[in-house]
């Protein structure tokens, strides 16, 4: 806490291991991500098999600074998170730090929220946050 107070005092920023995020990554003006399937309002089994689309950005592993680009987060059941602060990782927040454009998931029956959020080389959405329509699915058994 004292490292954090004596930081913010002096306008540093503190490893992105705290939650708190640099300026943000810039990306690049009209690029957007959106999910390809499963359609919104669409009915299915699990497992569902999630692809990610992605306009105006290229795509880097977790890691890689490169200008223009940065990796797919999957958010299910629950609203974006902070777009100033590391994306969380559980189960709710998957990462693909890889670079992967797409995903097996197993949700369990009833309905469901999928959206996508971009992330930069240190796993924060880029500013201005690059994000999809969050769609509802139903997972039928």
């Amino acid at each position: 806490m004292k490292r954090l107070m004596l930081a913010l005092m002096l306008g540093a920023t503190l490893p992105m291991t705290g939650g708190i995020a640099d300026d943000g990554t810039p990306s690049k003006e009209g690029a957007e991500v959106y999910i390809i399937s499963p359609m919104d309002g669409e009915s299915l089994k699990s497992p569902v098999t999630v692809r990610f689309g992605l306009k105006g950005m290229g795509i880097a592993p977790a890691g890689v600074e490169k200008e223009g680009t940065g990796h797919h987060h999957l958010i299910i059941d629950t609203d974006l998170p902070p777009l100033d602060e590391n994306i969380p990782m559980d189960e709710q927040h998957i990462h693909f730090g890889g670079g992967q454009t797409e995903t097996t998931i197993e949700l369990s029956p009833g309905k469901h929220t999928l959206q996508l959020l971009l992330g930069d080389q240190n796993h924060i959405p880029h500013s201005p946050a690059v994000t999809s329509k969050k769609i509802t699915i139903t997972i039928v058994e």
